[in-house]
């Protein structure tokens, strides 16, 4: 497996959802092994990649390929394995640049993985949204998982005291780095402001904060609020449904298909300020939970990893 995002000791909690797909394929009887490299838009980082790869795959020790993003399969060119791509969002959408902008590499790579979608046994897309960015072809829908045993509901009051929140105010979560453009950090300040204050509503950042510890931020906060530009299958809406938090997301990814007919949810009309306040506003007087985790068991990761392996199958065959 190529990924271009794995947990470092700077980032210790970089794609969880990578991290939690390998470890359920493995319990699943598949040999995996990651080779992470970072790209950083460096030609330099990805032939020193490129170099790794080429002699791993030379070893004989692999049947096939799997690709995480679609700038990651650059690293498996010239093709001797099957290959699988899992597009993931940015590598079709483009990347955000600070000024609000698709910026240059993000035209790039939206360029590169298209073209790479052409020469893949298989694709897998995490929302059906993704695949209408491709070349016409054939592929697989497979949102990332969950790990239902983690993300599970827990008394609200409790999850405050572990944490130190106030129990007086209603907490809303923005689950992102503040410092990512695509986040829209601003968007969210902004609307949590423009509430009533009789609400008495605050904005709790939840950044470098580990995965294992994310369902207690869910099961503290009153409703997590989805401010991006773009999202492929946002794994933070499918976690809060998890622990039965109420969202409130602009219309992303596959986030209509996720809370559009759940109550106390809500997929804002538009991104403007107002609008999202207006719609933060209904859930937050509402109140209480909502009946989430029925709708997400579907997305259990080891339900997945079988799909997965089936498309891994048809990959050999196909070969």
């Amino acid at each position: 497996m190529i990924t271009s995002e794995w947990p470092t000791v700077e980032h210790q909690d970089s794609a969880p959802f990578i991290v939690q797909q390998v470890e359920f394929l493995r319990r699943a009887g598949v040999e995996v092994e990651v080779f992470a490299f970072r790209g950083a838009c460096k030609p330099g980082n990805y032939l020193r990649a490129w170099r790794k790869t080429r002699r791993l795959i030379a070893s004989g020790r692999f049947d096939l390929v799997h690709a995480q993003w679609g700038q990651s399969a650059l690293l498996a060119l010239p093709r001797s394995l099957p290959l699988v791509i899992t597009y993931r969002g940015n590598d079709l959408e483009g990347v955000i640049g600070r000024n609000g902008r698709q910026s240059l590499q993000g035209r790039l790579l939206r360029a590169i993985s298209r073209g790479m979608s052409r020469i893949a046994e298989e694709v897998v897309v995490v929302s059906d949204r993704l695949a209408h960015r491709m070349p016409p072809r054939a592929y697989h829908v497979i949102p990332s998982g969950l790990d239902l045993e983690m993300f599970r509901p827990m008394p609200q009051a409790e999850a405050r005291a572990r944490l130190g929140l106030p129990a007086d105010r209603r907490l809303v979560l923005f689950a992102a780095p503040p410092t990512n453009p695509r986040k829209r950090h601003r968007l969210a300040c902004a609307a949590v402001d423009l509430l009533d204050p009789a609400l008495r509503a605050e904005l709790v950042v939840a950044t470098r904060v580990s995965h294992a510890s994310m369902p207690l931020y869910m099961s503290a906060c009153d409703a997590v609020i989805l401010t991006s530009t773009h999202e492929g299958s946002p794994n933070v809406v499918k976690e809060a449904l998890a622990c039965d938090l109420p969202v409130a997301s602009v219309d992303v990814g596959d986030v209509r298909l996720r809370i559009g007919n759940i109550e106390g949810c809500v997929v804002f009309a538009d991104d403007r300020p107002e609008t999202l306040a207006a719609g933060l506003d209904r859930v937050l007087r509402r109140g209480g939970r909502v009946a989430g985790r029925k709708s997400v068991t579907e997305l259990d990761e080891r339900l997945l990893a079988v799909r997965t392996i089936s498309v891994y199958r048809k990959a050999l065959r196909r070969a």
